[in-house]
């Protein structure tokens, strides 16, 4: 992002949906997120109104779909406390801005950034982001991500940005509506960029748990390594192939820093509901890879094979075709290899299915904070040396 400014937080805050209301509303969000570090901090808050990646079928929200128009009536950053119920702790909370004005309106794909605000945060204490929004027509309005809650998030209808009390706000569900770049003015010696779908995102972990890989690599590495998270649920490779508001938040955190590496790990939705062929697959990755060395060329691409996720019958067949090419190093571009599916997979000839104990619960296929340990240990003793 702005040269200066890495990631403060590992939470995935891509949008991978759309609000969508017959009337028009106001309605206040307040979101908690465990910083990489805490004291005195310079924040700034950058936002992209427009979907990310393709939910379901996409008969809601595309990759690149404008949001509409909206307005931000006032938003604030306060010391959320150790314990995300609601509430901030009294006196903390510090207005963020726009242009120097509580307000902001909103135009279709517009991308902004906040002013600078400073906040002192006590370690071990959460940051607690609020905003109030008002969508000032029906339809399709703001962003936001619609996945599993991996960190405590609360809304409440009506203008309550600036409420310290908890009472007005009822915990969330499915609803992380928050902007799309935490900053905090820190320089880092590398910039890692981890671009995929939920299994990146961490979705199915624990909440406030901080246990998926990104968490764990980012804890391994220390924060002199800028580490953003741009994991979505749902999302496929075509989605980033298309070079739109997905893409173009990894270009901008290519330009921010020097030595800028880029994690690649797509691959299950082009297969399950993309339905899409071993060909088109090494194709989109191909692309996705062209178009970020062309943005920068000093870009190191690291390429992880896809995961493990039962897939059977042709799925399976692609799954391993896929995976067959990465590690032949048959894709132009990719400077280094990680192997997560070995990992993560069973003992031949059942490769394609997860280890039971990396299961999450009800037989879900995503991996659990268990195999997101392993796969950070691997990553952190290979990528390290």
């Amino acid at each position: 992002m702005t040269n200066g400014y890495a990631s403060a937080t590992v939470v995935s805050t891509a949008a991978n949906y759309i609000m969508d209301r017959e009337e028009r509303f106001t309605h206040t969000y307040r979101i908690y997120f465990k910083l990489r570090e805490n004291g005195l901090l310079q924040l700034r808050f950058w936002h992209s109104n427009a979907v990310d990646s393709t939910w379901d079928t996409g008969t809601v929200a595309k990759g690149s779909q404008l949001g509409g128009a909206w307005r931000i009536e006032a938003a604030y950053v306060a010391d959320g406390g150790t314990e995300p119920d609601g509430a901030v702790t009294p006196g903390s909370q510090v207005p963020v801005t726009f242009d120097g004005g509580d307000a902001k309106p909103v135009e279709p794909g517009e991308t902004f950034w906040s002013d600078p605000v400073h906040i002192e945060l006590p370690e071990g204490h959460y940051l607690a982001f609020t905003w109030t929004i008002t969508a000032p027509a029906p339809g399709k309005t703001f962003p936001y991500n619609v996945e599993q809650m991996l960190v405590s998030a609360y809304d409440a209808p009506g203008r309550h940005a600036d409420e310290e009390s908890a009472e007005p706000f009822t915990l969330s569900e499915k609803l992380l509506v928050a902007p799309a770049f935490i900053g905090y003015a820190k320089p880092v010696d590398r910039q890692l960029t981890f671009f995929g779908d939920s299994i990146t995102q961490g979705v199915r972990t624990a909440l406030d748990g901080y246990e998926y890989w990104v968490a764990r690599i980012a804890g391994g590495l220390g924060a002199q390594y800028g580490v953003w998270n741009l994991g979505s649920g749902w999302a496929r490779a075509y989605d980033a192939a298309a070079d739109g508001a997905w893409l173009r938040k990894v270009k901008h955190g290519q330009r921010a820093h020097p030595g800028p590496q880029v994690i690649l790990a797509l691959g299950v939705n082009d297969i399950d509901i993309g339905a899409r062929t071993a060909g088109q697959l090494l194709g989109d990755l191909e692309m996705i890879i062209s178009l970020l060395k062309n943005s920068d060329p000093a870009t190191e691409i690291i390429l992880f094979t896809v995961p493990p996720f039962n897939f059977s019958g042709e799925r399976e067949q692609v799954w391993r075709s896929v995976n067959a090419a990465i590690r032949a190093s048959s894709i132009p571009g990719v400077d280094r290899m990680f192997d997560m599916a070995a990992l993560l997979s069973q003992p031949a000839p059942e490769e394609h299915r997860l280890r039971p104990e990396f299961m999450s619960p009800g037989d879900d296929p995503h991996p659990n904070g268990l195999a997101g340990k392993v796969v950070a240990d691997a990553f952190l003793k290979w990528y390290l040396g």
